[in-house]
Formats: C-alpha cells, structure tokens, sequence
C-alpha cells in the first residue's frame, strides 16, 4: 500500500466519523425519521469507531510530517470519547423528548464534539490541537442552550460561550508567541530545542498563556468561574458529556505537551504552577461541594476537585502520573456518565427534582437507581474497590515518584474531605424518608448507559491492572 493511502488507512475512525456526520447531515434533510433514525446511527457509529481505535492502538506512528499520531495514547482516547458518547446518546434519548428538544441537530452535534475531540487527543502541532479544539467547543456552546425556551439554558450557553471565549483568546495568544519566538508550531520541534527557547521571556509567556486556556478547559481554580452554573444550567444529559468526554480531551493535549517534555528531558518549568492549581482545586472544589444541595451543582464543584487531582499528576510530570491520569479519565468519565443519567431519569420536566430531598427513600422507588447511584458515588469518593480509588491511586503514587509526597497528602486530605458529601446521597437514597411521591419514567436506553457504566466501573476497580498495562505498554 502507498505511504500516503496508508496513511490515509491509520486515519480510518476520524474519516468514518466524519463521513458519518455528513451522512447525518443528509438524513436530516432529506428523511422526516431523522429523529429516530440519529440515535440508532449514531450509536452504531460511536461504537464502531471506538473498538476500531482500541483493536488497532499497536499501529502508533507519527503521520502526515509528524503533525499527528495514530495508535497508542489517541487509540485510548478515541475509545473513551466515543463510548462517553455512546452512553450519552444511549441516556439522552427519552431526556430530550421529555423537554421536547429531540431535534436531529443533537445528535449532529455530539458526533462533530467528538470528532473535535479526536483531532485534539492525536494533534502533535499547536494549530491542529487549535482546530480540533474549537470545533468542540462550537458544538458544547450551542449544546448547552439546546434548549433555547429555558432561560437557564440561554444564561448557562451564553456564559459558556463569552468565558470560553476568553480562554481561547489566552490560547490564540499564547500560539502566537510561542510561533514567534520559535518559527515552529510542531510539538516536537518545540520540545526537541527547548533549552534554546528557554531564556526568552516571550516563549515562556506564550507557553503559560497557552496552559492557562486550558486550565479553562479542565475547569481549573482559578479558572473554574463558568463550571457551576453552566453545569447546572445545561440539559443534563449535555452536562454528562462536557464534565466529563471535554475535560478528558483538555487533559489528553496537557498530556501531549508534558509527555513530549519529558521524551526529550526538558525541565519541568511549569511544575509549580500545576501544584498551585491543583491544590487549589482539590481544595476549593471538595469544601464547596459541601454546601450544596442541587445534585448537578455538587458534581460541577465535584469535577473541580476531580481536576485537581489529576493536575497532581501533572505537577509530578513523570511517565507513571500520565498513565495514572490516563486511567483517573477512563474511571472518571463512566461514573460521572452514570450518575448524571440517573438524575436525568430521575428530573422532572420543569427542572424539578434536582435536589438530595428528591432522592430520599430512593430505594423504595427503584431499588436498581438507589443502587447504581451509591456505586457511582462510592467510585467518585475513591472508595475501594471502585475504579475511582486506583484513579486517585495511581496520580498519587506517580506524585510520591517525583518526591512530591505533600501534594500527594493534600490529595488525600481533600478526597476525605469529598467522602462526606458523596456519602450523604446514600444516605438520603436508604435512609431517609420520602419528601415527594412521583413516578420514575422508565427509559430502556437510559437503564442500558446506567448498567454499561456500572459494569465498566466495577470492572476497573476490580482488574485495574489490566487497564492500565494497556495504557502502560502503549503510551509513549
């Protein structure tokens, strides 16, 4: 085969996705059954493209003048975005029909957020992550006020899309500085000379600007101001995509630059600044948390903290604390999926029953959704043998590596802290008494993502090592 058809050949799943995207497009115009044809079309090419990625992570090469990489580190990623995205069209189905928003651009748009997504995770030139970046972003920002008769969700798009805004402005800026002062946007390239770069003022400030938008990304104190609100106020469903596939395509380019870093033995320049951010949003999002009582405003402070964590990882910039981060997002995005969709079930149509008193005496609603929510928030406390504990393991350990054990300790501190409010859903679930009687409408695609998420939770908790000897053995 050519090299350039080959190359073409190793680009199979973005080409598939993105032939699939159009093919929706053509669907919607052409078809009145768009809105039940999407998901099932959508599902099945979510899952294609995903465990096409998985089977063929040994195929890693650097392609197109080393401007982006197939195999390895984007396989995994390709995996995790794609199934978050399964899950989330799987959970969304009967949520959009009841706030009557079950429009065919929804499903358009989640599978153009993924391909953005994809392009991010296997970009190895500045510009690509750039390209790959904002056409998530794009599709998040109408998403969030998909559901344009609500105010909230008008309030959580526009403030989603003036804050991101300004973090791409940092990013744009950032790019510049770094292409000025080095005549390169390669990744490699930067990496490879960087100790010829590291005396100008200019780069170092481009570099900080550009951590500094995705900070944003990441939804990093002090970068964290738009996470509570447009979280809460976005359809929920939506909000189970962004806090969790979106933050793990932020991390999977903080991983790139890192991991190119340390391939080419640059100084850790910025190691404090990730102690910083990470401290502050362990902190910052556990003590928060504390105090809420909207179920979808606790995760929004919870995945701050969540953040935090993982950024301890990046502060001990080592090879093990990346593939520990790598395994934190697997763990992170099926149980934060599962417990965003069963509040989605389990919300009114008027953006009801969003607060701990609406899950009290849960088990005597549905003894399945009271058990599957305890096991989500188990795996998010960090709890053994949930995949959340050997997430927080991991990043930890990789910390005491690089004899950074006060962030590791604060970590831990910080994650006690969170078992208190994570364990009083439980508690409200089995041991309170009932505040409301409703009925919880039944949703065979929504039960489906809670099951997939549960098992895939248990699975890595229980056989961690089987995970992460993929990551280990396949990242570079």
């Amino acid at each position: 085969m050519p090299a350039n058809n080959y190359e073409y050949f190793l680009l199979l799943p973005h080409i598939v996705l993105s032939v699939g995207i159009v093919l929706s497009i053509l669907i919607e115009i052409f078809t009145r059954k768009g809105k039940e044809v999407l998901p099932w079309f959508s599902s099945l090419l979510f899952l294609f493209v995903g465990f096409y990625s998985i089977i063929n992570i040994d195929k890693n090469f650097f392609i197109f003048g080393g401007m982006v990489e197939v195999g390895g580190r984007a396989s995994i990623f390709n995996f995790i975005f794609n199934i978050a995205a399964l899950l989330t069209v799987l959970a969304s189905t009967d949520y959009i029909k009841k706030y009557g928003i079950n429009y065919s651009e929804y499903y358009i748009l989640i599978q153009s957020s993924v391909l953005g997504m994809m392009v991010m995770a296997m970009a190895h030139d500045i510009l690509v992550i750039f390209m790959g970046l904002e056409l998530m972003s794009i599709c998040f920002y109408i998403l969030a006020g998909l559901n344009r008769k609500r105010s909230s969700n008008n309030e959580a798009s526009l403030k989603y899309f003036l804050l991101g805004s300004f973090a791409t402005g940092f990013i744009v800026y950032g790019i510049a500085l770094v292409y000025g002062t080095t005549g390169s946007t390669s990744i490699q390239n930067i990496f490879e000379n960087f100790m010829q770069y590291f005396n100008n003022i200019l780069f170092i400030v481009g570099m900080l600007l550009l951590l500094i938008g995705f900070s944003f990304k990441i939804a990093a104190v002090p970068f964290h101001m738009w996470v509570p609100d447009v979280y809460q106020g976005s359809a929920t469903s939506v909000t189970g995509l962004m806090s969790t596939a979106g933050k793990a395509a932020a991390f999977s380019v903080l991983l790139i630059l890192l991991g190119t870093s340390l391939s080419y033995s640059s100084p850790i320049v910025f190691r404090n600044y990730f102690s910083v951010i990470a401290v502050l949003s362990t902190l910052v999002g556990s003590i928060i948390a504390i105090a809420q009582t909207n179920l979808k405003r606790m995760l929004a402070y919870s995945s701050i903290a969540h953040a935090g964590y993982m950024a301890i990882g990046l502060a001990a910039g080592n090879n093990y604390s990346f593939a520990g981060i790598t395994f934190y997002l697997a763990a992170y995005v099926f149980m934060n999926i599962g417990a965003f969709t069963i509040i989605s079930l389990i919300e009114g149509k008027d953006e009801t029953r969003l607060t701990l008193n609406s899950y009290a005496g849960l088990n005597k609603k549905s003894p399945f959704l009271a058990a599957m929510m305890s096991l989500f928030m188990f795996a998010l406390a960090g709890i053994p043998p949930m995949a959340g504990f050997f997430g927080k393991y991991y990043v930890f350990f990789g910390a005491i590596k690089s004899d950074l054990t006060w962030l590791a300790i604060v970590g831990v501190l910080s994650s006690l802290i969170s078992v208190y409010f994570y364990l009083r859903v439980v508690v409200y679930v089995y041991f309170m008494n009932e505040n409301e009687q409703f009925e919880i409408e039944k949703s065979v695609g929504s039960n489906l993502a809670i099951s997939l998420t549960g098992l895939l939770v248990l699975l890595f908790g229980i056989f961690p090592d089987s995970l992460m000897n993929l990551i280990v053995n396949f990242i570079k």
